[in-house]
C-alpha cells in the first residue's frame, strides 16, 4: 500500500476530448480518495501552474486527453516545476500524439504501420492524394477526432467538395493513409506487459469518436475471437511500441486487422499515451478482465509514476 499523498489529478482542458477527461479525471480521483490519499481536483485552466503551485501535490494525475495535456506541453511545465506525473513524459508524448514522428519512430523497428503522407486540405479539393478508399485524419489528435473515410461511392464528392463537412474545414493539413478493411482490435500496456485484445465492432459506420464514448454504440469482445498468432502479433508490437516511443504508465496501441491476410494484414495504426479511465473505456475494461480493480489500476499506475521520478531525482 502506498502511503498517503497529496494527488493532484488534471483533468477537463479545453481539447476536443474535454468531456472525456472530466469522466476519466473524476474515476480517478474517486479511486485515489478511496485508496486513503488526499486528492485535489484541478479542472485545467490557463492559470494551471499556479493552481498546482499553491496545492503543492506530491504527484500529479495526468487525467487530460488530446493537447495541451498528451502532446508534452504539459508533461514540460510539470518537468520545470520539479513534480512527478503518471504517464508519459515530455519526449514520448510529442511523439506519440503526432502520427508521422510515430510511424518514424516504430516503422524502422519492424512494426507495421499503413503508409500515409501529409496533405494540404486545400489540395483535397483539387484532387484524391491516393486511390480510394482512403483515410483522412488529424495529425496531433485522439480518439477518433476528425477521421473520415473516403470511398467511392461516399458522400464527399470526387473531388471532395469544399463545403462538405469534414476534417478539411478544421485543419489545415491531414494525413492520409490507405483504408485498411477488416476488424479493429485495441490492446493496453501497463508497466511493461499487454492486459490482452479487444475487438472492438461498431453497431454502425466506423470506431469513431461517438462510438467510442456513447454507451450501447460499440460491442467490446474481450478476449478478441481471433487466432491466437493474431493476439500474440497485437500484444508483442503494443509493448515493443510503448518501449520504443519510451512511454510510462499506461499505453494503448490501436489495430486494423484484415483478417483475409493473416498476420501480413495487421497494422497498428497509433499508440495513446492518455487512455480514456472512464467507465466505457478499454484499459479499466481489460484491466478487470485480468482480475484487476480500478482502484488497483490507479494504484498501479500511480506507483510506476512514483519510482520513475524517484529514478529521475537520484539522477539530478
Amino acid at each position: 500500500m502506498t502511503d498517503t499523498l497529496n494527488i493532484a489529478v488534471l483533468m477537463g482542458g479545453w481539447s476536443a476530448e474535454r468531456e472525456v477527461s472530466l469522466m476519466s479525471g473524476a474515476g480517478v480521483a474517486d479511486a485515489l480518495a478511496s485508496l486513503g490519499h488526499q486528492v485535489t481536483r484541478i479542472d485545467m485552466g490557463h492559470d494551471v501552474a499556479s493552481r498546482l503551485a499553491e496545492a503543492k501535490p506530491d504527484l500529479v494525475f495526468n487525467a487530460l486527453h488530446g493537447t495541451p495535456g498528451e502532446d508534452g506541453s504539459v508533461q514540460g511545465m510539470l518537468d520545470l516545476m520539479g513534480v512527478p506525473y503518471t504517464h508519459s513524459g515530455m519526449v514520448a508524448s510529442v511523439i506519440a500524439i503526432d502520427k508521422v514522428l510515430t510511424k518514424q519512430a516504430l516503422v524502422p523497428h519492424g512494426i507495421p504501420m499503413p503508409g500515409g503522407r501529409v496533405v494540404r486540405s486545400a489540395d483535397l479539393f483539387e484532387g484524391d492524394p491516393m486511390a480510394r478508399p482512403y483515410v483522412l485524419k488529424p495529425v496531433n489528435e485522439g480518439s477518433s477526432v476528425g477521421i473520415a473515410i473516403v470511398t467511392a461511392d461516399g458522400n464527399y464528392g470526387s473531388p471532395i467538395g469544399r463545403d462538405v463537412v469534414g476534417p478539411w474545414q478544421e485543419f489545415e493539413e491531414l494525413l492520409a493513409e490507405p483504408y485498411v478493411r477488416g476488424r479493429e482490435l485495441t490492446t493496453a500496456v501497463l508497466g511493461d506487459h499487454a492486459l490482452g485484445v479487444t475487438e472492438l465492432r461498431p453497431k454502425s459506420g466506423f470506431y469513431d469518436y461517438d462510438a467510442k464514448y456513447t454507451e450501447g454504440m460499440t460491442d467490446h469482445i474481450f478476449p478478441a475471437e481471433i487466432p491466437d498468432a493474431i493476439t500474440q502479433a497485437c500484444m508483442a508490437y503494443a509493448v515493443e511500441a510503448h518501449r520504443l516511443l519510451g512511454c510510462k504508465g499506461c499505453s494503448r496501441a490501436d489495430f486494423r486487422w484484415d483478417d483475409e491476410r493473416g498476420v501480413d494484414g495487421l497494422f497498428l495504426l497509433e499508440v495513446n499515451t492518455q487512455p480514456g479511465m472512464t467507465p466505457l473505456s478499454l484499459v479499466p475494461e481489460q484491466a478487470r478482465h485480468t482480475g484487476m480493480s480500478y482502484p488497483e489500476l490507479v494504484r498501479q499506475i500511480v506507483d510506476e509514476a512514483l519510482r520513475d521520478g524517484a529514478m529521475t531525482r537520484a539522477r539530478g
